[in-house]
């Protein structure tokens, strides 16, 4: 590692911790030459790879972009599409894999996008999900309306809280 301060070609690691979320590793490192000392931050490469064939790092902002357009004109904050978004992020990453299927990220952002907004939900679906006819659509409704009934049921009984819905 570069020192910042003279360019050096090499530093010392002083001190390393896991960040808060444990996602990343901060090391505090020290210049052999000018003695002066920086902090680094690694994160393990997540690299995204898109219909045409190119490769880009993963992007959080990307996933918080496409779900602030499925929930346009709906009551949802930039914190809840934040958090969707950080939690779409931890899901991807839990795969193990250094390299993801584009489409593969639309999909884990779809159960977290129920959760949210029912109907930014069914905007997003029908994209990676690739709707093709009002059927489609009727479908998605059809198997929303069944899990929320199920899920009333459920609460009725006692049994789990209901899911968050839009």
């Amino acid at each position: 590692m570069h020192c910042p301060f003279c360019r050096h070609e090499d530093s010392r690691v002083v001190d390393s911790r896991t960040t808060d979320d444990g996602s990343s590793i901060r090391r505090r490192r020290q210049c052999p030459n000018c003695s002066k000392r920086f902090t680094t931050v690694e994160t393990a490469s997540l690299t995204v790879t898109k219909r045409s064939g190119a490769s880009e790092p993963f992007s959080r902002a990307k996933i918080a972009s496409g779900v602030r357009k499925a929930c346009q004109g709906r009551p949802v904050s930039e914190d809840d599409i934040a958090l969707l978004a950080h939690r779409v992020e931890e899901a991807v990453r839990a795969q193990g894999a250094a390299e993801i299927d584009a489409h593969q990220v639309g999909l884990a952002t779809l159960p977290f996008l129920q959760e949210l907004d029912e109907v930014a939900y069914l905007r997003f679906a029908s994209v990676y999900q690739a709707f093709d006819s009002l059927d489609d659509f009727e479908k998605a409704i059809e198997r929303l309306r069944t899990e929320r009934e199920a899920a009333l049921a459920a609460l009725a009984e006692g049994n789990r809280p209901l899911p968050a819905r839009g």
